[in-house]
């Protein structure tokens, strides 16, 4: 083990003293991050975020307690600065002011999208009265999205999922404590609605609905930092994220070159197993792949006042993010013979990747199948969990591009040690 963790740092000292791979690994992702700032505006002087007053236009067909609701947060206190918020009657007349360009995204609440969630009073009698289970219509929120404003339109839709998110887990949280009840299934009707009142307090309105006392929607923005989003903190990792490919290709070719220059011939003949070398030679670009990345995110933070958000979720991501891009880099050496392969391919892939993972273009603005294709890429799911942070979420919210990134990693690494173990690449 010491001498895998040796021979991991001397290759990330190698790496930090060749000039031309520091200019690919920071220089040249951090100066088209600046770049991109300038075209977005974001450094225009209007604050730590040039996203402000971005225009979204509400078509509330539903008239009931959680479509209002969701209104109401587009035109709170905590959203001012960022949203712009106006109502029109019909969705045709909200798109045509998106295809107009004159707005960032419509949200249309459809009609029943309440109920879908909180049944009526009336609902639940007829389907006691039927004999039956009350089945819930599922009712989707539609966010037409400008693609001309790509930031504006995926700041409307990220505040739309939060809120979401919110009412779905006060309708699980609620059907979780019913069920726990012994014995509710066989209960009558009339008994079951005295226990929701008991535990929700008597809150039924004239109208028969249950209003948001039955499901608490609570906000958790603490200033709007959760939803004053910084467009750097989506550029910057994008920009990061596509040079790490070049990154673990990098380590990868110096595996080949080490083969042809005759130093892997030396180590085998030493008491080092191949296995030994390796896996520092892994551990030698994950580590320089970290190094990159928290670099290039310490550089943002004290040039720029990127807020990157929980610092123990940015650094798991980062781990999580290096790992399944590592294992892509081990793919591409065990598949290359020469160090001149392994550039050519690395530097494809990293552009590849760069597009389909959301690097240049977000994708939400991409074809259904573009967005399928990107879940192969490290790019993308490393962007998913930078936009949480981003928007104000935690470790905890992490789960799937953290899980996602790893099981790339682990495959790869099995798909890779098997096509080594084929080769003499790690032969004497």
């Amino acid at each position: 083990m010491t001498k895998l963790f040796l021979i991991g740092f001397k290759d990330l000292r190698l790496v930090f003293r060749d000039r031309a791979a520091l200019i690919l690994m920071l220089l040249a992702p951090f100066a088209l991050t600046v770049g991109l700032g300038f075209v977005t505006g974001r450094f225009s002087g209007n604050g730590n975020s040039a996203l402000s007053d971005i225009p979204v236009v509400i078509v509330n067909l539903d008239k009931g307690q959680l479509g209002n609701e969701l209104v109401d947060v587009f035109n709170s206190e905590d959203l001012k600065k960022l949203v712009l918020a106006s109502e029109v009657g019909s969705p045709e007349a909200a798109r045509k002011l998106i295809d107009a360009d004159k707005s960032a995204a419509a949200v249309i609440i459809p009609p029943g999208f309440t109920e879908s969630i909180i049944p009526t009073q009336a609902m639940i009698d007829q389907a006691a009265r039927q004999g039956q289970q009350l089945a819930l219509q599922v009712v989707r929120i539609e966010i037409y999205a400008n693609p001309t404003r790509p930031t504006g339109a995926g700041v409307v839709k990220a505040i739309v999922d939060e809120f979401v998110s919110r009412v779905e887990a006060g309708r699980i949280n609620g059907i979780t404590a019913m069920a726990s009840i012994p014995g509710i299934q066989d209960m009558p009707v009339d008994q079951i609605q005295k226990i929701v009142k008991a535990m929700f307090g008597d809150a039924t309105t004239q109208e028969g609905t249950v209003p948001s006392a039955a499901i608490k929607l609570k906000m958790d923005i603490t200033g709007a930092d959760s939803v004053d989003f910084d467009p750097l903190a989506y550029m910057a990792p994008g920009m990061a994220l596509m040079f790490l490919m070049y990154t673990v290709s990098y380590g990868g070719r110096s595996i080949l070159a080490e083969r042809t220059q005759g130093t892997m011939p030396r180590l085998l003949v030493s008491p080092t197993t191949s296995v030994q070398i390796l896996g520092g030679k892994v551990f030698g670009i994950f580590l320089t792949g970290v190094a990159q990345l928290d670099i290039l995110i310490l550089a943002s933070t004290l040039f720029f006042q990127v807020r990157w958000g929980d610092p123990f979720g940015v650094f798991v991501l980062i781990c999580a993010a290096v790992f399944g891009a590592t294992g892509w880099g081990m793919l591409i050496t065990a598949l290359a013979r020469t160090p001149g392969q392994v550039a050519s391919i690395g530097s494809a892939i990293m552009l590849i990747f760069g597009i389909l993972g959301g690097s240049f273009i977000s994708l939400d603005n991409m074809p259904p199948f573009v967005r399928f294709i990107s879940n192969i890429t490290p790019n993308a799911w490393g962007l998913d969990g930078f936009t949480t942070l981003g928007l104000g979420g935690t470790l905890a919210d992490l789960g799937r591009p953290i899980i996602a990134l790893v099981l790339m990693g682990a495959g790869l690494f099995i798909v890779s040690a098997l096509i080594f173990s084929r080769s003499n690449i790690m032969k004497k």
